[in-house]
């Protein structure tokens, strides 16, 4: 965290999804608690992350483009110009979904 997070303002965020809770994972989190702030979040709470809707926005919107991106530079570009055409303040909102885009 410190090396991607030099700023020490490092925070780290978890679903609490079964095997994110386990005991080796949360002994791991304890031991390692003063690297880094840990949110505290309701366990298996997928509302609480937008990550994957906006993923599967994403993969929609250019699961739509024509034609279809065929090399990984195609690829990337094709992502860019999808996330560039989303509304303005499309990640601020508390819970995203695919099929409102």
């Amino acid at each position: 965290m410190s090396i991607v997070h030099s700023d020490g303002l490092e925070q780290f965020q978890q679903d609490n999804a079964t095997p994110h809770a386990s005991r080796v994972a949360t002994k791991w989190l304890q031991e390692h608690s003063f690297d880094f702030r840990h949110f505290h979040w309701p366990p298996k709470s997928p509302e609480m992350n937008i990550i994957e809707d906006i993923r599967d926005a994403l993969l929609h919107a250019v699961e739509k483009r024509s034609p279809p991106p065929r090399t990984p530079m195609d690829l990337l570009t094709a992502l860019q110009d999808s996330w560039c055409e989303f509304p303005p303040g499309y990640s601020d909102t508390s819970r995203v979904h695919a099929t409102s885009f």
